[in-house]
């Protein structure tokens, strides 16, 4: 993809100073930043690559807040070893946003520049799991699971960029484009005790040794913390707090070991005008000082403004979604956008998140008034897998009720109507205990709202393909 720059940019940077609210004063726009924009290319080349190394960096930067523990301890642990949470989190849980209650995390960072890593799997007997690989630049490189690889029992040897060799019998080769690799495992819970056990017990069987230790005993080494790692503010903001040469020099660091792929290389030349060479330290005397300090700001108001540029963002019935997730190629600006709102993205056959944050009526949500999202007959959410939909506050984070109810499907065994449409009930206070099976409490507050849909249809009726959107959320007339 080619960024299209000069006059394009320079409306699209005003659009962010006002609907940013960017700290910025007029003789600051018309000082370096203006100079930058009237005497060439370089300002904006340097914004591009800023784009195109959001991913990696937010990726180091992540690794190294949930490893940087000597044990495994609630959602952080180690390089290589298995991180699983045991039950889903309640309406205290703040450490992310947007959390789920649907499946149990089974996560793990590996390093497999030096050595492969060997990544065994049990017999899942049927259960819905998937097990997505990223590599540092977001893109899930492979997805074993219920969907693509079955529920059998299956073993795997990550393999880095440069590594060639033979692998034991029965282990296939999962080649890793780059060094650092995030396993972002879920597998689904229906959250009942009995499940529960059943899950963990699933959980424990899952391994990870270096190849080297294959066959062995193997018993992990205690994790090394480094103190100067901030462990209190929040990622993307330490992102966004760099500056362009930090930036810059952790991004051409990283690249040594995560190189960029063949694809981007015609992009990735045009960096060495302002320092920027891979396998490179990076060059900081070619980045013009002038406007240096302003390269994250633009850059990152560029990101964001993708929710309204982006054509991958689809707006249907008041829910908001991207169809392009998990795979990038070479859409940099959609990739550094998933980035910043949700790292992690599963690719669109795996999952598809809609949210809403308006009823059909275009009015922000609101507890003082009751809505119905209805499904008509044979119209619920079209998956392989499952869906849900969740309820978040204006924060996205889960919301306290009487009956501890944060998402609501087909596991509460909802009531169709007569005419066979399903209604789900939205509202603060209960429906009545003939309706309840189909609420979904909501706060006294502004909420929004996430369908989340695992393994949707790739064939007609399909929200991949269009041919079928979730309803609009209507308010019952009178609230």
């Amino acid at each position: 993809m080619h960024f299209t720059r000069r006059h394009l940019m320079t409306a699209a940077l005003g659009t962010a100073l006002s609907t940013l609210a960017l700290s910025s004063s007029r003789a600051d726009f018309e000082g370096p930043l203006l100079r930058a924009i009237e005497g060439g290319e370089d300002f904006w080349l340097a914004t591009d690559a800023y784009v195109y190394g959001y991913p990696l960096v937010t990726m180091e930067l992540t690794r190294r807040v949930i490893t940087n523990v000597s044990a495994v301890e609630g959602t952080r642990g180690p390089m290589g070893q298995f991180i699983k949470l045991r039950s889903y989190p309640d309406a205290s849980f703040r450490d992310v946003t947007a959390p789920n209650a649907d499946t149990l995390y089974t996560t793990a960072w590996l390093d497999v520049g030096d050595e492969p890593w060997v990544l065994s799997m049990p017999d899942m007997k049927d259960r819905y799991f998937l097990f997505p690989m990223l590599d540092g630049w977001t893109n899930v490189f492979q997805v074993p699971g219920k969907r693509t690889t079955g529920t059998k029992a299956q073993t795997y040897a990550i393999t880095g960029p440069g590594w060639k060799g033979t692998l034991p019998a029965g282990v296939k080769e999962y080649k890793s484009p780059t060094s650092i690799v995030w396993i972002l495992g879920r597998i689904y819970c229906t959250g009942t005790p009995e499940d529960y056990a059943a899950v963990h017990a699933a959980q424990d069987e899952f391994k990870l040794v270096p190849l080297s230790s294959y066959g062995k005993t193997f018993a992990p080494p205690a994790g090394k913390v480094d103190p100067s790692i901030d462990m209190k503010t929040a990622v993307r903001d330490q992102v966004n707090r760099m500056d362009a040469v930090a930036y810059f020099t952790l991004l051409a660091q990283l690249m040594k070991r995560n190189p960029p792929a063949p694809a981007d290389a015609a992009e990735v030349a045009k960096f060495a005008k302002i320092g920027l060479v891979p396998g490179k330290d990076f060059d900081a005397s070619k980045l013009d000082a002038a406007f240096a300090k302003r390269i994250p700001q633009v850059a990152f108001d560029r990101i964001m403004l993708q929710f309204k540029a982006n054509k991958a963002v689809k707006n249907v019935n008041g829910w908001m979604f991207d169809t392009e997730t998990g795979i990038y190629g070479t859409e940099y600006l959609n990739r550094a956008f998933l980035t910043a709102i949700g790292l992690g993205a599963n690719r669109i056959q795996d999952a598809c998140y809609p949210t809403s944050q308006k009823g059909a009526d275009g009015k922000a949500y609101v507890g003082s008034n009751r809505y119905v999202l209805r499904f008509p007959k044979g119209q619920l959410p079209p998956v392989g897998g499952f869906w849900s939909l969740t309820m978040y506050d204006e924060n996205y984070f889960f919301v306290a009720n009487p009956i501890n109810r944060y998402s609501i499907s087909a596991r509460q065994s909802l009531k169709p109507n007569a005419d066979g449409s399903t209604d789900l009930y939205i509202q603060k206070d209960s429906p009545g205990p003939d309706k309840e099976s189909n609420w979904l409490p909501a706060p006294a507050g502004k909420f929004v709202l996430m369908l989340r849909m695992y393994w949707p249809n790739e064939k007609s009726p399909s929200i991949i393909n269009g041919s079928w959107s979730p309803p609009g959320v209507q308010k019952v007339a009178g609230t």
